[in-house]
């Protein structure tokens, strides 16, 4: 069996959870050689010519898309390539479905006898579950982060196993423990620069309301890079909350435990929060052009990845044209001063939690991948 592994990663949160995983590979299996493309975690334990292309890679909305055509199009040809040149075990896609799913589809039709592993399914059960028995044909084993998913998968033929989510783990290590501050409220814009430039602006309008409520508020803005930090500064500068605000760089985990309440952008960050028992509300804007191709495509009722696992609305949802300063800090201002709403809120955090199983979902996958190779040799030897 070769030694070498290929893994695509292409967003902050991939790469988190792909370093997590190559880190339980090792341990496991040393000789393992780790390949691909991801991002800084992922390089730092994979070594050698592994790409850092995080910052380029980790787009979002059809129109920006469009516009770096021609760089994914340059990219996805290298990655084939690669891969061809390498002759690896196996590729491990971790999320990323855009230029996942492709390139897991071209992989097949050019090596069929390739082992191709999918971690961290797409949520293509939000926006076409008919696409579910298409990528049964290209994939050979799905890792799925939430229970629903497994059932879903299987019943289309896809053989998949639920791993538990990789973020339990990962926040388990980052708790901290320290008190909540009553009058700091976290700002979460996310974590790419185009989230930033269209949804920071909208925060810092609202955390200026705030402070018309209450003189004694003041805020911490979470920078997930020290690039997207220097893009925060340059649109705080000329804010009034320029003096009561703390960029944090690397740790919306300790902001989400010191703050009383927040302002998160869509994504990851959403379940992060909702594990760290912040009371939040969710805030999300992208071009119009993307956000009417995504109406037409997500049969999914939230975007919240809490409000989709509760089947309801537990967190208010201020999404495109529904993000207005005055109503978002209305809505923060009832969280910090209604004691029902609180508590309620932490309630349903504390169930949907519980939903995503224990932490060592790297663990399991990193054994799970291992079998699956081991199998593949094994037969192979028999025939």
């Amino acid at each position: 069996m070769s030694r070498r592994l290929y893994f695509v990663a292409g967003e902050a949160s991939g790469d988190q959870h792909g370093a997590a995983l190559l880190e339980a590979l090792r341990q496991m299996r040393p000789e393992l050689e780790f390949v691909g493309r991801g991002g800084p975690r992922m390089k730092e334990i994979a070594g050698g010519s592994f790409m850092n292309w995080i910052d380029a890679a980790a787009v979002v909305g059809l129109w920006e898309v469009v516009k770096r055509y021609g760089y994914f199009r340059e990219q996805f040809r290298d990655a084939l390539r690669e891969i061809a040149d390498l002759n690896p075990a196996a590729v491990v896609l971790i999320d990323y479905p855009g230029f996942n799913l492709r390139l897991a589809r071209t992989l097949r039709r050019r090596a069929p006898n390739l082992k191709i592993i999918y971690y961290i399914s797409p949520q293509v059960w939000a926006w076409n579950r008919g696409r579910i028995r298409q990528m049964a044909r290209y994939l050979d084993l799905m890792l799925c982060i939430f229970p629903f998913e497994a059932e879903l998968y299987n019943q289309s033929g896809l053989r998949t196993v639920f791993v538990g989510h990789p973020m339990i783990e990962n926040l388990a290590a980052r708790r901290t423990g320290e008190a909540r501050q009553p009058n700091l409220v976290g700002l979460f814009p996310g974590s790419r620069f185009r989230e930033v430039r269209k949804i920071f602006p909208i925060m810092l309008e609202a955390a200026r309301e705030l402070v018309a409520r209450n003189e004694g508020i003041h805020f911490e803005i979470a920078a997930a890079s020290e690039s997207l930090a220097s893009e925060i500064r340059n649109i705080l500068t000329d804010s009034p909350i320029n003096e009561r605000a703390r960029i944090v760089v690397g740790d919306a985990a300790g902001t989400m435990q010191r703050a009383s309440a927040g302002m998160v952008a869509s994504g990851t960050a959403t379940l992060e929060a909702a594990y760290f028992r912040l009371l939040f509300v969710l805030v999300y804007k992208v071009s119009w052009l993307t956000y009417f191709a995504a109406r037409l495509v997500i049969k999914t009722e939230h975007l919240g990845m809490p409000n989709v696992l509760a089947g309801r609305e537990i967190v208010p949802e201020f999404v495109q044209y529904k993000a207005r300063s005055e109503r978002i800090a209305e809505a923060i201002a009832k969280l910090l001063s209604d004691r029902a709403a609180r508590d309620l809120m932490i309630l349903e955090f504390d169930a949907i939690i519980a939903k995503l199983g224990e932490s060592g979902a790297s663990e399991k996958a990193a054994r799970t991948i291992i079998d699956e190779l081991t199998q593949n040799v094994n037969s192979k030897r028999t025939t």
